[in-house]
């Protein structure tokens, strides 16, 4: 048996190479009886498990099917799926996790998370996102119609994508205080994230020597995984071209 997690997938109606490439990644590259860890940014947006979006039905299936087949599943909620519900972890057969886990892997106790909670020199950020994590906000957005919770996502997208592109990009990275405060809370040396589209395997994230941060790929041309093996307290972060 192995562990796979991956993040940032940002799957959308407008790109369906994107789901082209999970499907390769559930049918060829997991197999039945592995664990599955989605840890964020599986969707470009939700707005709620009664209006998921265009075209993922064949996505889905594949994870119910995997579920079905003895893999557990688990979905972590990301900046961008945060509302994904009970409902949609009933259909897929998956267990949603706290924003904060720690997991027990071949090498030791390992924490997992996003990673948007880690971008703390980001403010404007993170006060929007405490905002939207609030239980009253998200039941308020819920209670509209759907057109117009759509409408709400796709002016949030539009906002985001132009204050990116003003932010300078340490702004939107890590806070190595944070990320050494946050492990240390939790008792780990290993931290696996996404977020940050940044790849990577960092060391020294605690002191000289003492803890090592994984950050999953975004997904595009090409799909990015992170896989402990059974036999092994190896973690290897692979990028692969679907076929």
């Amino acid at each position: 048996m192995k562990r796979y997690f991956i993040a940032d997938l940002h799957l959308q109606p407008e790109r369906p190479d994107i789901t082209r490439a999970f499907l390769y990644f559930l049918e060829e590259i997991i197999q039945p009886g592995d664990s599955l860890y989605l840890l964020g940014d599986i969707f470009e947006y939700w707005i709620g498990d009664d209006a998921p979006l265009d075209g993922m039905e064949p996505a889905l299936d594949k994870l119910e099917q995997l579920s079905n087949g003895g893999s557990e599943v688990f979905f972590q909620h990301g900046n961008r799926d945060f509302l994904v519900g009970e409902a949609f972890a009933k259909r897929i057969g998956a267990t949603l996790l706290p924003e904060a886990l720690v997991i027990e892997l071949n090498s030791g106790p390992a924490l997992l998370m996003h990673g948007d909670q880690l971008c703390t020199d980001d403010e404007p950020y993170q006060q929007f996102r405490t905002q939207v994590r609030n239980p009253d906000w998200q039941q308020q957005f819920l209670s509209q119609p759907v057109e117009q919770r759509r409408a709400i996502a796709e002016q949030m997208r539009a906002q985001s994508k132009a204050q990116g592109a003003m932010k300078a990009e340490t702004i939107m990275d890590v806070n190595a205080e944070e990320v050494s405060r946050q492990m240390r809370q939790h008792g780990v040396e290993v931290l696996i994230h996404g977020h940050t589209h940044r790849p990577a395997i960092h060391p020294d994230q605690i002191a000289p020597g003492i803890g090592k941060r994984i950050v999953l790929g975004d997904w595009g041309q090409n799909g990015w995984y992170l896989v402990e093996s059974e036999a092994t307290t190896n973690l290897e972060l692979i990028e692969f071209t679907p076929v």
